[in-house]
């Protein structure tokens, strides 16, 4: 903290917008607020600390943060480069539940705290994940392609015994991780009347539905199984070949968490040998989805979207907030609730 007025960059893009981070800023503390609206994409998924050669993104910001001690955005390169060239900046905040576009071994050794925004799209991903999960049990996209936009009645198929999907009451759901978006995930599909099963080795308490000590038992009993670890060497892989052989037949996979949680591989052979009746992703091991990536083809039995889960307008809200409540514990000397430097 310094004397004086605060200067601060809120460097926003076209979802945390530059506004929402001013507006916020301005009911949680008193500070001179300079705005700037970053490109979009960003790289939104990907570590800077390797970035090597400059961007247009990083020269903005440069020019932005003259003398400037604060700094939140939300997918701005917070580079090696960028660090150095702003000897002034004395705090980092950035608006999603990791700062992985910060250069955090750059930011300690100049002294540049880094604070980030955990659990503002806890909400929003978990909604989408029972979206998802209830258009790939009805078949609700490829019903509506047939319909308005090849204008045939022949979705009226799956008004068939053998075509019709599943519906949620009594059905067997295993939740694979039981945090933000588990638990959420878990009260939701309690209430429409599923069986719903959990398997989190690290949550310790009650839970929504069964709890399973084993995964291998949670994917023999599940007729859908819905990913909601976080990626770590230890989960990355969690899902292959042999954890899918053990899903009974006709099952359906969701994932709307980290697409290298899932082995995309493994997972269209069982949907192209019938082993799976269907999946939905909204997270892939390579963003963007190759156009090669053999999920394509798949279309009539995969619900693909393009990592929408966390976007709604109160996660872009909640974050600003996120932010804008660490900034003015800095400003205050007060503790910074999520730091990481």
């Amino acid at each position: 903290m310094t004397n004086g007025a605060v200067r601060v960059v809120a460097a926003g893009d076209h979802f945390v917008l530059p506004s929402l981070i001013t507006r916020a800023l301005a009911e949680e503390t008193d500070v001179e607020t300079r705005e700037l609206t970053l490109g979009w994409p960003l790289e939104p998924f990907g570590p800077v600390a390797e970035v090597s050669e400059a961007s247009d993104a990083e020269e903005e910001l440069i020019g932005a943060l003259d003398g400037a001690q604060v700094l939140v955005t939300q997918m701005g390169p917070v580079t090696e480069r960028v660090l150095e060239a702003c000897p002034a900046l004395r705090l980092v905040v950035v608006c999603r539940g990791g700062p992985v576009n910060v250069n955090l071994d750059a930011a300690r050794r100049n002294g540049v705290r880094v604070c980030f925004a955990p659990g503002r799209n806890a909400a929003a991903t978990a909604e989408f994940t029972v979206g998802l999960l209830l258009a790939a049990l009805r078949r609700i996209p490829q019903a509506h392609d047939l319909l308005a936009r090849q204008g045939s009645w022949a979705g009226a198929t799956y008004y068939t015994y053998e075509h019709s999907g599943l519906e949620l009451e009594d059905l067997p759901v295993g939740l694979v991780g039981y945090g933000a978006v588990g638990s959420r995930v878990a009260r939701v599909l309690c209430a429409f009347g599923a069986r719903v099963m959990v398997y989190d080795p690290y949550v310790r308490g009650e839970v929504h539905g069964l709890r399973l000590t084993s995964l291998d038992d949670l994917l023999r009993r599940s007729a859908v199984i819905s990913l909601h670890a976080r990626l770590t060497e230890e989960t990355r892989g969690l899902i292959g070949a042999r954890e899918l052989a053990l899903l009974p037949p006709g099952a359906v996979v969701v994932n709307a968490a980290r697409g290298p949680l899932l082995d995309e591989d493994a997972l269209c052979d069982a949907l192209g040998q019938g082993r799976l009746s269907a999946a939905a992703l909204d997270t892939y091991a390579r963003e963007p989805l190759p156009p090669d990536s053999r999920l394509r083809p798949l279309a009539g039995r995969v619900v693909l979207t393009p990592h929408l889960g966390g976007a709604s307008r109160a996660v872009a809200q909640k974050a600003a907030r996120i932010a804008a409540a660490e900034v003015g514990r800095w400003v205050r000397g007060e503790p910074l609730a999520h730091c990481l430097t």
